[in-house]
């Protein structure tokens, strides 16, 4: 075989796997939305609503279905189902990307297995593209999921609704908003997501196996655990994101003034506010986009 042929194949192999980390990251992102939406809506609420609106999380869920049913738990549930997929699909493969980069960055390492650091950094450098989907995405579902929260506030009808309204009221900066707070969450939380995946994978590997071997409950942990590790340190961005993206426009200046805005109304335990759901989200919905994501893959590998 010639020099450019194994060139050749080489691209080939490579285009093929970043399609299959693509196609297999939206899956996973279905599984995630299905699994943890009442979790995060729970959480949304809490970060967003006027103190004294809700005793706990338990009172959110039952003002919700009071009001709504069990419809009323998956409120906002669309912008995530059509943004998800491409969340995750361009997560993970900004993901496998960014660790193909940092291979290429260093032809002389001993191995080609990848350093903690170097994984968490993957991690960090994936949710910066991803935010370019994440942003809108979320700006979109915060607001659907704060709605009928307050009397007198917007009612939307849907996504595609809560969208012209953002462009109509500040053009494609209200429709982005909220960017900056997206980037202070994710890219930390996205390097303590992978990371934690890929040591929890090798932790449960017995010896002499590899983790692309493990079984699909190996995989549920792990993906579990990635989900504990990000949300362990993503909830205070999360909340001043959250607080960003539905307070009217004007209200904050930015990711700092709206720290400081917050940390002056409602003390320092307000960056917290929405862990409890956060957490308890963050196992199940993780489990399942690894369990998505890697049962995807196995299938694609079986038919490709």
């Amino acid at each position: 075989m010639t020099d450019s042929a194994v060139a050749e194949e080489a691209q080939h192999s490579s285009t093929l796997e970043s399609v299959k980390s693509f196609v297999a990251g939206g899956a996973g992102g279905v599984a995630a939305v299905l699994v943890g939406h009442p979790f995060d809506l729970t959480k949304t609420r809490l970060q967003t609503a006027p103190p004294g609106t809700y005793t706990g999380a338990v009172d959110v869920v039952k003002k919700a279905l009071a009001r709504d049913g069990l419809r009323g738990l998956y409120r906002g549930v669309v912008p995530p189902l059509l943004g998800v997929t491409p969340i995750f699909a361009v997560s993970f493969w900004a993901y496998d990307t960014s660790k193909l980069l940092l291979l290429g960055l260093t032809p002389n390492r001993k191995s080609n297995e990848l350093s903690i650091p170097e994984l968490a950094a993957a991690g960090f450098m994936s949710a910066i593209p991803t935010t370019l989907v994440t942003a809108p995405v979320e700006r979109a579902k915060v607001l659907l999921q704060v709605q009928g929260q307050t009397p007198g506030g917007p009612q939307y009808k849907g996504v595609f609704d809560v969208v012209r309204h953002l462009y109509r009221e500040g053009g494609v900066r209200s429709v982005f908003r909220g960017s900056v707070a997206t980037v202070a969450r994710d890219g930390p939380g996205s390097a303590a997501y992978f990371a934690a995946y890929e040591v929890t994978k090798k932790l449960l590997t017995p010896a002499g196996s590899s983790p692309s071997d493990l079984n699909l409950g190996a995989v549920i942990v792990a993906g579990g655990m990635a989900g504990i590790a990000m949300w362990s340190i993503a909830i205070p961005p999360d909340v001043l994101k959250s607080r960003i993206q539905s307070a009217p426009t004007g209200t904050y200046s930015g990711f700092m003034d709206c720290a400081r805005k917050t940390i002056a109304a409602d003390g320092v335990a307000a960056l917290w506010r929405g862990l409890g759901p956060a957490m308890a989200r963050a196992f199940p919905a993780n489990a399942a986009t690894f369990l998505g994501v890697e049962a995807t893959k196995k299938l694609m590998d079986s038919l490709l």
